[in-house]
């Protein structure tokens, strides 16, 4: 995925870039980059890192006193090499995106069509940044480039523009990805992650709408296009990718966290001596599990935080696993005899579960329950890039489902029917597949229910396949 961050300022912005692009590390592993414009010198400054080897600050800092100016852009992502710099008739701009461009050959077919050509390469394929920045300058001025832009990407594309005159930002059509407006005395930003900005002392302005674009400078915010009406924005943002202190529509992740749990939790017969979130996304759920149940909840285990990451977002298996199993450490004196049960806010591949459960036995647990904070993931996401996945396959549940059918793509619907014989078969064989005592997933309704927004704002395709499109 990824997210940015970007500042206009009376003063030099450098330190509220650096370090409120650094907030955004949760969402990317792979690169990290920053871009300001110096209006006296009228120059940019750029600098682009790979993060798959460290962290985002230990890879700038060295460099921060070549960044001049009172505006600036930067990006933590898993995927193409950003900020892109484009000279062009709209004038010069940096641009930073989170997307997932999913005709991304198609455009650049008819981009080369049309003799325009593509400069930069991440991982020797088309850097999908560079692409939109082609189609952002075909536009008349920047609206109707960033609308040419909405009208040809499929997936998403949510973005900022450091330009001589201030920052645009421009959320994706449908919302998918959300841009939250800061500000503060001589300063305004747009940011991914509203957690982003109390530290360096900014207050929430408002959220963007789908599609809305605005120009921010040092003096305030200039709409120059309305939202769309529809709204489709990610429920896995207060699932998995938020950080617990964001918030996104106004509605706070650690809020949806603890309250799904806490649902889940009234409901549930169960009966175990004590509850655990998995850290970090299922420590919310977990708490909110716990008052709903009437149990204590206690760290039975807790992640090593100084230098592991998240377990899914390695490309290659053999690191997810090792990421997996070295980053959680189990404590044998808060386990041994005890009916525990796990809250964790997803199983994707099941790399993290497998190499755990195992763990828990051999350290003692007499019991090991897991709930889950979402459905059951059916459906590979075609709008983000939430995962590094390139087939349906890599989904535990489509492995299961073809085992049970001989084809993975057959009668989805039913196995994302909560309480259906499919579904209740599939769940059940995961629960013996990972030796869990039990086994249930959050249902899709108290989900959005715990979100707080209509259902039809709220994109739930992974879940149950269903698409505004």
């Amino acid at each position: 995925m990824g997210g940015f961050f970007g500042t206009v300022a009376t003063a030099p912005c450098m330190s509220d870039l650096f370090y409120g692009t650094d907030y955004h590390s949760h969402l990317g592993t792979k690169r990290g980059g920053m871009a300001t414009y110096d209006a006296e010198d009228k120059a940019f400054a750029r600098s682009i890192h790979n993060l798959e080897s460290t962290y985002f600050r230990t890879k700038f800092e060295d460099e921060l006193d070549k960044f001049k100016g009172c505006s600036g852009v930067g990006i933590v992502s898993d995927t193409d090499a950003q900020p892109i710099i484009i000279n062009s008739h709209l004038g010069r701009f940096a641009i930073v995106t989170v997307a997932k461009v999913t005709n991304l050959e198609e455009i650049e077919k008819d981009l080369l069509a049309k003799h325009m050509h593509l400069a930069e390469f991440s991982s020797g394929k088309t850097n999908q940044t560079e692409l939109i920045a082609l189609l952002i300058i075909q536009g008349k001025d920047f609206v109707d480039g960033i609308e040419n832009v909405f009208r040809h990407v499929k997936g998403s594309c949510s973005m900022l523009l450091l330009t001589e005159d201030g920052i645009i930002a421009a959320r994706d059509k449908w919302g998918r990805t959300p841009i939250v407006l800061g500000k503060k005395e001589g300063a305004y930003a747009a940011c991914s992650e509203s957690s982003s900005l109390p530290n360096l002392d900014y207050e929430i302005d408002r959220y963007l709408g789908p599609g809305e674009i605005v120009r921010l400078r040092a003096n305030g915010v200039e709409q120059m296009r309305q939202p769309n009406e529809g709204m489709q924005i990610c429920s896995f943002l207060w699932v998995y990718y938020g950080f617990p202190t964001s918030c996104y529509e106004g509605v706070n992740v650690e809020q949806v966290r603890f309250t799904s749990g806490f649902k889940m939790g009234q409901t549930d017969d169960s009966e175990v001596d004590c509850v655990c979130g998995i850290p970090d996304s299922g420590v919310g759920m977990a708490l909110g599990y716990a008052e709903g149940k009437g149990v204590p909840y206690h760290r039975a285990i807790s992640k090593y935080t100084p230098t592991w990451p998240r377990s899914f977002t390695p490309s290659k298996q053999e690191m997810r696993s090792l990421v997996a199993k070295m980053k959680l450490i189990p404590n044998r004196a808060m386990l041994e005899g005890k009916r525990l049960l796990f809250c964790d806010d997803s199983i994707v591949r099941g790399t993290q579960l497998r190499d755990n459960v195992k763990i828990l036995y051999d350290y003692g647990a007499k019991e090991a329950h897991v709930r889950i904070a979402c459905p059951p993931l059916i459906y590979s996401c075609p709008f983000i890039g939430f995962t590094s996945s390139k087939s349906p396959l890599e989904l535990i549940t489509r492995r299961i489902i073809k085992e049970l059918e001989g084809d993975e793509n057959k009668n989805l619907e039913r196995y994302a029917t909560t309480g259906s014989p499919e579904y209740n078969r599939m769940v059940e064989i995961i629960r013996e597949r990972f030796g869990l005592t039990s086994l249930k997933f959050n249902t899709l309704e108290t989900l959005v229910e715990a979100i707080g927004l209509p259902k039809c704002k709220v994109c739930t395709h992974c879940f149950d396949g269903s698409s505004c499109f």
